[in-house]
């Protein structure tokens, strides 16, 4: 856990990282010197996101404001702690970071397709950009898993995309280091309908975990959204201990080598579930399209959401 320490000039509720790390990974310019906020793009209980560009550059941005108050400070600290040491293709890129007002302000590449959520809930993907978004996933977190980083909150909604295609694994407020010392986690912890039977049954678990939740975006990509989702929280975890690997509405849809691919992404037991670097060898991703295939997709559910808006 990252300690904390009472900084005088701040009001008496707010506490701030004695890290060097933390402090040396902030600006000590006044952020609205260096980017003009344009709109709020999402808001949850993290705080909110809004689009910036670079006064400078007029480089887009994404400013995402988390609260140093309360149980959140912890959450905030680590994401931008891991943004500022793990870069990756794959990774959505820090740019900068404030304190302003008791907030810790993290400036972030902007992502201009959205979430995967987003599309997933519009629009249908064909086999061949599925396998393509997976492989860009799986790139993604065999880098983190190499450092080794769990994630611990993997989902549709924390992917996001470019325009162009691009695909990159995002918030990590709740990752875990492991280290030699502490090679395992057992903390349950990231979002119900995507935890791994070790996760909710708070068995000491690995990197592992972000593999079954991989597995679940995959269902997401197929069917729309992850098994139990109509169930409670509470409900979907008693489900993920009582059924293990998930049951799909159709299966008869899936080709054998897609119905594989779960397989080995939703293995109850931990040690037979296959690795990324692994999952990266599959013969189901020798499918993919081209990641400019998800460029209609994406442009489709915005014109589709601002549709609904009206």
């Amino acid at each position: 856990m990252t300690k904390m320490f009472f900084s005088p000039g701040w009001a008496p509720h707010v506490w701030i990282p004695s890290s060097s790390s933390f402090r040396n990974s902030m600006s000590l310019a006044e952020p609205a010197e260096k980017y003009l906020e344009v709109e709020q793009i999402g808001q949850g209980a993290f705080g909110t996101v809004s689009k910036g560009l670079n006064r400078a550059t007029g480089g887009e941005a994404a400013i995402k404001k988390m609260s140093l108050r309360g149980q959140n400070r912890e959450r905030a600290v680590n994401e931008l702690l891991l943004l500022k040491d793990k870069k990756n293709p794959n990774i959505v890129n820090s740019l900068d970071s404030f304190l302003v007002d008791g907030d810790l302000w993290l400036v972030m590449e902007y992502m201009d397709g959205g979430t995967l959520q987003d599309v997933l809930r519009q629009t249908h993907m064909a086999e061949g950009e599925m396998v393509a978004v997976n492989q860009e996933c799986l790139q993604g977190l065999d880098f983190l898993h190499g450092n080794p980083v769990i994630h611990r909150d993997l989902k549709s909604s924390n992917i996001l995309l470019g325009m162009d295609g691009s695909v990159k694994l995002a918030d990590f407020g709740l990752y875990a280091q492991l280290s030699p010392e502490q090679d395992q986690r057992r903390s349950m912890v990231g979002t119900a309908h995507w935890m791994a039977p070790e996760v909710v049954t708070s068995s000491p678990y690995g990197p592992k975990v972000d593999i079954w939740s991989f597995g679940i975006v995959t269902i997401e990509m197929v069917e729309g959204e992850p098994p139990y989702f109509k169930e409670t929280r509470a409900m979907a975890r008693a489900l993920i201990q009582q059924n293990g690997t998930p049951q799909l509405q159709e299966p008869r849809r899936l080709l054998a080598l897609l119905w594989d691919f779960l397989e080995c992404s939703l293995e109850p037991d931990e040690e037979r579930r296959w690795s990324a670097q692994e999952l990266l060898q599959h013969p189901f991703l020798s499918s993919a399209k081209p990641l400019s295939s998800l460029t209609p997709l994406i442009t489709a559910a915005k014109q589709l959401r601002e549709q609904r808006r009206r």
